[in-house]
């Protein structure tokens, strides 16, 4: 700005730090700001007194609000902020990026031979990496995929010695973005067992290669498993139930192109175009 940049609006993502620093800043300027709620930042952030406090005055100072998700929204709503304030532009997926691929060649290139489900992202106990391998006790005949790094990659590998499934368990380690592809059209399915989520990209990006999911009831979780077509959702978050759900999945597996069919649903056009009406009005407003 001190070298002439003018702009328009300040769009900030995630409420709490990113979201009261952008609207103290957005205040400051004389600009209207947008606050997007992903996650965390409403369904645990806001149990702690000071942070919820600091969200609340930015969620009614915001110019605009938007939500990845409609559970995210309801939050808000809790929180006493204006239901009509609150935009659900749900997160897309990359159809191009992440699609169908030769299975066979998928298969053997991670040398998978049976059923193998796939858990993805970073190795924190949140995601629930943890209950997929001690799921394996119940399910002799399946394999899994973990694909993610630091910092429990120890205590996970730990586990599956003492559960006895140490045999059946690939640490892939680190996999860069765009290879993920190639992995998610490779296993049988998806995994996503994770405490919270709220709007697990993963998922979509799993669908949009035609692998079925199996996911953790959860945020918006619920708004994007909605249909046999896509996977199932687990009862109760334990590994027993995991493992009663994954076979639920591989007793009636969907067509892979009705996965993807669905996916498609989600691209990134309509979420492009919510923005860009909100942003324009704001800025016409302003």
């Amino acid at each position: 700005m001190r070298d002439g940049l003018e702009f328009d609006l300040i769009d900030a993502h995630y409420f709490y730090p990113d979201g009261v620093a952008a609207v103290r800043m957005a205040q400051d300027f004389g600009k209207p700001v947008t606050v997007t709620a992903r996650g965390t930042d409403l369904n645990l952030i806001p149990q702690y007194p000071a942070p919820r406090q600091k969200i609340v005055w930015a969620a009614n100072q915001a110019s605009g609000i938007i939500t990845v998700c409609l559970a995210l929204k309801d939050e808000l709503i809790k929180l006493d902020v204006a239901a009509d304030k609150v935009r659900v532009l749900r997160n897309g997926v990359d159809l191009e990026m992440f699609q169908p691929i030769n299975r066979g060649n998928a298969r053997a290139a991670l040398e998978l031979t049976g059923r193998t489900p796939l858990s993805v992202g970073h190795l924190i106990e949140r995601k629930g990496h943890n209950l997929v391998v001690s799921a394996l006790r119940h399910l002799p005949d399946t394999s899994l995929v973990i694909a993610g790094d630091e910092p429990e990659r120890e205590a996970l590998k730990a586990l599956a010695v003492s559960d006895g499934v140490s045999d059946r368990v690939n640490f892939l380690g680190r996999v860069d973005h765009a290879a993920l592809r190639d992995i998610y059209g490779a296993v049988d399915a998806l995994v996503v067992a994770s405490s919270r989520e709220g709007w697990a990209n993963v998922l979509l990006e799993a669908m949009a290669c035609g692998t079925p999911v199996v996911a953790n009831n959860v945020w918006g979780t619920l708004e994007l498993v909605a249909t046999p077509e896509v996977g199932v959702l687990m009862a109760d978050r334990t590994p027993r139930d995991l493992a009663d759900t994954i076979e639920a999945l591989f007793a009636a597996l969907p067509d892979r192109a009705d996965t993807r069919r669905y996916a498609e649903r989600f691209n990134w056009d309509d979420t492009t175009r919510g923005q860009e009406e909100l942003f324009t009005a704001l800025t016409a407003r302003s």
